[in-house]
């Protein structure tokens, strides 16, 4: 399955999934004028055979010949089963908008100079995250209000709005309110959504609840005391220090976290910098692992107080 990328008379970059075929054997059931209309109907919906057979004009018995070759050759598969007038009916629904064979040359490279977030490992990061290119997910940053086993009050929850900045490159806006506090995660008992947590675990109680699962977690103890790495035990503790981790959520393991989080303020917003800014560097490793993280260091190197670069420590 590849990315087709095309643009509209308006100059709008238009992506959907295109499924390319080795054998171009598989492509012959599309190349039937019957079959290419009966699968142009089962793209706009999920349809069964008689209904089919009722748009067309034609016998049903001519389109259950036809749709057994379009399943047979994997461009359309069964959606569901439903008893129609005491018969049971197939719904089928296609498997790919698009569907090619690719030779193996003619490449060209793309200019994506006004997107530059098409990063191959930026776009696998946050790929659990998009759903029909919408944000899908929640935002969650720590209530400002004193709470929590410590009383803290959160100071980064506005580095959200850095790092959406960044997602609004890759994404279309979704139609739910993206942003919650932790507290009001808690209550409405969202935990299992796919979520991207802004805060240590002092200042965010949901990073809290999932800190022993990350693979660079904070010290049980002391959230304030240190970053310990469970592969080499190494343990990073100054104030600029954080992680930036993705695992799978424990509430709902068919969603998944990502963590933006560091010791300090400091901290978590050198690792919302390093995501937003450093991408590149910070992702090099990234694969497309479900349980990943890395931890990186904020620095000031123009001596006016603020993060201005950051160095990757370590990766898991």
């Amino acid at each position: 399955m590849r990315k087709l990328i095309t643009i509209n008379e308006q100059g709008k970059l238009l992506t959907k999934d295109i499924k390319i075929y080795n054998d171009p054997q598989y492509l012959k059931p599309l190349l039937n004028p019957i079959s290419w209309k009966i699968l142009s109907i089962i793209a706009k919906k999920s349809t069964y055979s008689a209904e089919i057979a009722k748009t067309l004009g034609i016998y049903e018995q001519t389109v259950y010949y036809h749709i057994r070759r379009l399943e047979k050759a994997g461009h359309i598969t069964v959606e569901k089963r439903e008893n129609i007038r005491g018969a049971l009916a197939k719904y089928y629904r296609i498997t790919s908008p698009a569907f090619g064979v690719e030779l193996p040359s003619g490449e060209s490279e793309f200019d994506f100079t006004k997107r530059l977030t098409f990063n191959r490992q930026l776009l696998m990061f946050f790929e659990p995250f998009i759903k029909n290119d919408e944000f899908d997910g929640l935002i969650v940053v720590g209530s400002p209000e004193p709470h929590g086993p410590n009383k803290t009050c959160a100071r980064d929850g506005h580095y959200g709005i850095q790092l959406a900045l960044l997602i609004g490159q890759l994404c279309k806006m979704p139609k739910r309110f993206a942003v919650k506090l932790d507290v009001d995660v808690k209550i409405e008992k969202e935990e299992g959504n796919n979520m991207i947590l802004i805060g240590g675990p002092g200042t965010n109680l949901i990073t809290a609840e999932i800190n022993r699962y990350l693979p660079i977690h904070f010290d049980e103890h002391n959230y304030w005391a240190g970053l310990k790495d469970k592969r080499s035990g190494y343990v990073y503790n100054t104030d600029r220090d954080g992680i930036i981790a993705k695992i799978k959520n424990p509430f709902n393991r068919s969603n998944s976290i990502i963590v933006l989080a560091g010791l300090r303020h400091v901290g978590t917003k050198s690792a919302v910098i390093a995501l937003c800014n450093f991408y590149e560097e910070v992702l090099k490793n990234y694969n497309g692992e479900e349980e990943w993280a890395v931890a990186i260091r904020g620095f000031d190197l123009d001596g006016d107080g603020k993060v201005d670069a950051i160095e990757t420590l370590t990766q898991s």
